[in-house]
């Protein structure tokens, strides 16, 4: 008796949906002899979030800990083991509330990199720096990919210095922390150019040492204001059904 649900051995699989998938290789069965479960886990999560061409994400450990289950002071054991066993290179964000940055080593991702990415390619630091930056404001999507690699390497190229981008993305930041605070709930930023108008506004009119040490102070302040604000809106979301 013929089962007519059975395909012909010589028909090609198909997906059932086009995106969001990752392909597993050799690489990803090597990290699963090489790392813990959960520290495997957390590798899993990266690889299918990862950007395809750079292969880095960024999320901050809290959020992490929360899609694992986990509490934070084990979601950063897993981290320490992937930095450690060279299964990802990690970098920290600049306070609790900035994202961390991991990129997956090529021995371990399965797509061939561009020859430039947002992390490892630039010698002099620029873009990394930019990088490391753009994703630690806590008012971003939290990705830096190869679009934001060329906006970087726009600036590098027409000779702006580091100090004035970071000097623009710092006002943006705080610009964008005030508007949603009073209520502008526009979208996060998404790219590097968001900051090209800042730019040109700072090199115009540079900004004092003391105004800058005022405005990381106030991005610390503000993000925490946020943050504590949407957290409390979860809450209050969560009594409402409950």
């Amino acid at each position: 008796m013929t089962d007519s649900t059975l395909r012909p051995r010589n028909e090609r699989p198909s997906l059932k949906q086009s995106a969001g998938w990752f392909v597993a290789g050799d690489s990803f069965r090597q990290a699963l002899t090489l790392l813990s479960d959960g520290a495997f886990k957390l590798f899993a999560y990266i690889c299918v979030k990862a950007d395809r061409q750079t292969a880095c994400f960024q999320a901050t450990q809290k959020d992490l800990a929360i899609v694992l289950g986990k509490s934070r002071r084990i979601l950063g054991r897993y981290v320490s083991e992937l930095s450690e066993k060279k299964v990802c290179r990690v970098h920290m964000g600049t306070n609790q509330f900035a994202r961390t940055t991991f990129e997956i080593c090529d021995a371990y991702w399965p797509y061939q990199k561009p020859s430039r990415n947002p992390v490892s390619a630039e010698a002099d630091g620029y873009v990394p720096t930019i990088c490391k930056y753009f994703v630690s404001l806590g008012c971003g999507t939290g990705r830096f990919g190869s679009s934001e690699v060329r906006a970087a390497e726009k600036f590098r190229e027409r000779g702006i210095p580091l100090a004035v981008v970071e000097d623009a993305m710092l006002v943006g930041a705080c610009r964008k922390f005030v508007s949603w605070l009073n209520g502008k709930l526009d979208e996060p930023i998404g790219s590097l150019y968001y900051f090209a108008p800042l730019v040109e506004e700072i090199r115009q009119k540079p900004i004092s040492d003391s105004y800058r040490s005022y405005l990381r102070s106030q991005l610390i302040q503000l993000s925490r204001r946020w943050l504590n604000r949407v957290q409390a809106a979860q809450q209050n979301k969560g009594s409402s059904h409950s």
